[in-house]
C-alpha cells in the first residue's frame, strides 16, 4: 500500500503516528548527475541544532533507508540528551555502496544538500563514511564536524567513544559491587575494530582480564600480537557463554542483545560500544528479570558525539575527555533513577531524556 507520492503508507504513518515518529522534518534529496539519493531525517532541535553523522549504506529499498534515518535520528536526540549537549538529534543516509558509489563529486552535492537547511542539522561520519569523507563534504558545508586535524576537525572520535564505555562500565561495577575497580574483572568484548581495541588497552591498564572476538581474523590478531595476555574464542557465541565472565561489551553490529542470546548469557554487566543493542522491546525487561545490569548503549558510547560536538567550538581534546569523564556519574544516576521508579535502566535513561527535552521545548514556548 502506498500514499499519493507512492511512499509505502507504513513509512508515514510511523512519521506522524506512531511513538517512533514526532520528527520535525525529514527531507529527502537527489542529485541526478551524481547518483546522490540520500534522506536526512531531523527528529528534535528542542536542545538545539540536530546533530548526527551520515551513514552510506547500500539499502534494499528507499523505505528501508527512509525507516533507518528516522531510527537514527531519534536515537541521537536522546544520545545528545544524556551527554549534556546542546543538541538535538539527527541522521542522514545516503543510498547506495559505499565501495562502489561514493565519489568526490556525490560528496560534494550532498554537503550542497546539508547545507541548504541553514544550519539546522550538522552531519558527522558514520557507518561508511570517514574522516576524509567529512573533509570533502565540509568544502561544501560549514554545518560539517568529523573533520582531520588539518582541515579544523578533530579526527578518529573512537578514543574518546571507547573511554566513555569504559566510564560506564566502571560505574556499572560500582552499582552491582560497589568497587568501580575493574581488576580481576573478566570482560568479553565482541568487536575489537576502531573503538574495541582502545578499550581493550583501559582495561589491561585496570588489570582486568580480556577475552575478545571479531569477525575479521586480522583485527584478532591485532589485539594478540599487542596484548598476549588477551584471550580470542571463536565467535560471539562462544564469548557470551564464557564461564566467569563478569562483563560482556558488544562492540560491533546492533541487536546483539536478543531472544536467543539474553537467556545464555552468563555476564552479569553488559556495556558496550555497539548501537541499538536492544533487538526490540522487551529485552531490556528480559535482562533484568535474569538480574543482569544493562548500561544504555546510547549513554555510554556518547563520547564520540561528545567530541564531534565540541568541533563547533574549536576542538580541545582535554576539554571533551572531562565531559566524557562525566559518563561515570550520568550512568550511576539511570541506575539509581532506574531503582527508584522500578523500571529497567533503559527506560529509566529515556525518561530522564524525555524531561531534559520537554523542559528545553517548555522554555522555548515561554519565550
Amino acid at each position: 500500500m502506498t500514499d499519493v507520492t507512492g511512499a509505502p503508507a507504513d513509512v508515514l504513518h510511523t512519521l506522524f503516528h506512531s511513538d517512533q515518529g514526532g520528527h520535525e522534518q525529514v527531507v529527502l534529496c537527489q542529485d541526478r548527475a551524481t547518483g546522490l539519493k540520500a534522506v536526512i531525517a531531523i527528529h528534535s532541535t528542542a536542545l538545539g541544532p540536530a546533530l548526527g553523522g551520515t551513514r552510506f549504506y547500500p539499502y534494499a529499498t528507499e523505505a528501508e533507508a527512509v525507516g533507518d534515518a528516522l531510527n537514527l535520528a531519534r536515537g541521537m536526540s536522546y544520545k545528545n540528551a544524556m551527554a549534556g549537549l546542546d543538541h538535538g538529534g539527527g541522521k542522514a543516509v545516503i543510498i547506495g555502496d559505499p565501495e562502489r558509489d561514493k565519489t568526490e563529486e556525490l560528496l560534494l552535492a550532498y554537503g550542497r544538500m546539508v547545507a541548504s537547511l541553514g544550519g539546522r542539522y550538522v552531519t558527522a561520519c558514520d557507518v561508511g563514511t570517514y574522516v576524509a569523507d567529512m573533509d570533502v563534504v565540509a568544502r561544501e558545508c560549514r554545518w560539517t564536524t568529523g573533520r582531520s586535524p588539518e582541515n579544523g576537525g578533530a579526527g578518529d572520535s573512537s578514543v574518546l567513544t571507547a573511554f566513555g564505555v569504559y566510564q560506564g562500565m566502571r560505574a556499572s561495577a560500582q552499582h552491582l559491587w560497589g568497587d568501580p575497580l575493574l581488576r580481576g574483572r573478566r570482560v568479553g568484548i565482541a568487536g575489537v575494530g576502531k573503538v574495541g581495541h582502545h578499550l581493550v588497552r583501559h582495561l589491561l591498564d585496570e588489570g582486568a582480564e580480556v577475552v575478545i572476538t571479531d569477525v575479521r581474523e586480522d583485527a584478532v590478531r591485532r589485539i594478540l600480537d599487542q596484548h598476549p595476555e588477551v584471550t580470542a574464542v571463536a565467535d560471539t557465541e562462544a564469548l557470551i557463554r564464557s564461564e566467569g565472565l563478569d562483563v560482556y561489551a558488544p562492540c560491533a553490529l546492533g541487536g546483539a542483545l536478543n531472544d536467543p542470546t539474553v537467556p545464555v548469557l552468563t555476564a552479569r554487566v553488559v556495556c558496550g560500544a555497539a548501537n541499538n543493542q536492544l533487538a526490540h522491546p522487551g529485552v531490556e525487561k528480559d535482562l533484568a528479570d535474569r538480574g543482569i545490569l544493562y548500561a544504555p548503549d546510547y549513554v555510554v558510547n556518547a563520547g564520540g558525539v561528545i567530541q564531534v560536538a565540541d568541533e563547533l567550538h574549536g576542538f580541545d581534546f582535554d576539554r571533551c575527555k572531562a565531559k566524557a569523564a562525566k559518563i561515570f556519574d550520568t550512568t550511576l544516576a539511570i541506575f539509581a533513577r532506574a531503582k527508584e521508579d522500578g523500571i529497567p535502566p533503559a527506560a529509566a535513561a529515556d525518561r530522564i531524556a524525555e524531561q531534559r527535552m520537554a523542559e528545553a521545548r517548555g522554555g522555548h514556548a515561554a519565550r
